[in-house]
């Protein structure tokens, strides 16, 4: 890692953990929470690419929050290799500015196997409204020859079945604004995607849901990198 690239990961660091200080230092009590999961995938589908070669795959992570901050460990088993080849880290901090608008910043840390390790940041806003609008915007400070940005809109929307059953529809664009180390050097739509989730509760800790998500290019140049892709898989979740 580059020195540049190492003070700004030490500034981060600094940063978030200046606010776990002071959070927890104005808080008297700290209430822990979180979730692990495991599940299937046809696929490991990125941003609209397949990285997995459409060999199925086992994900799997743990998310531990408290105050507005998380911390998340997430991994890819590649069923065909029986490796695991990616393992992300990921620092997150979320709080509201308003009753309407809130707002998450963090940091990715993706360690790859047969590529180079690299650090992403992240700024995401969202407002509390009808489809909970979400815009996201990526920059990797770390690989990224000219470290461009990749942006994200979504909305999403459940719908409450049953007690005990749950619908998530979302839909998701993407523009790539140069972001050559993980999408490619041009500026234009990248991708769109549309998903489907069933949450079914076992009780009030295990849960059962079943997803698919199809993604396809928006735009000429990311015809280019990425073609439709549509993913089914099941997640096992336990919340603590």
């Amino acid at each position: 890692m580059k020195c540049k690239n190492l003070f700004i990961a030490m500034l981060t660091t600094l940063i978030l953990c200046s606010v776990i200080v002071t959070t927890a230092t104005a808080a008297v009590e700290v209430e822990v929470e979180g979730a692990a999961y495991v599940g299937y995938s046809s696929m490991y589908l990125w941003r609209g690419f397949d990285l997995s070669d459409s060999d199925p795959v086992i994900q799997g992570g743990l998310d531990v929050g408290f105050n507005g901050l998380t911390f998340s460990y997430w991994s890819n088993l590649d069923l065909d290799s029986g490796e695991i080849n990616e393992t992300d880290f990921t620092i997150d901090y979320g709080f509201a500015l308003s009753e309407l608008v809130a707002v998450g910043v963090g940091n990715v840390l993706y360690s790859l196997e047969g590529a180079p390790d690299t650090n992403e940041l992240y700024l995401g806003v969202s407002l509390n409204t009808v489809l909970s609008p979400t815009l996201t915007l990526y920059y990797d400070y770390d690989e990224a020859e000219e470290s461009g940005l990749f942006y994200t809109f979504s909305v999403g929307h459940g719908l409450e079945l049953s007690e005990a059953l749950t619908l998530s529809l979302g839909g998701l664009i993407s523009y790539n604004q140069e972001s050559d180390y993980s999408i490619g050097d041009y500026n234009d739509w990248h991708n769109y995607e549309l998903s489907a989730t069933l949450d079914y509760a076992l009780n009030e800790q295990i849960s059962l849901s079943p997803y698919a998500i199809f993604s396809d290019a928006i735009s000429d140049e990311a015809e280019q990198v990425i073609e439709d892709e549509f993913v089914a898989g099941l997640t096992v979740t336990l919340n603590f």
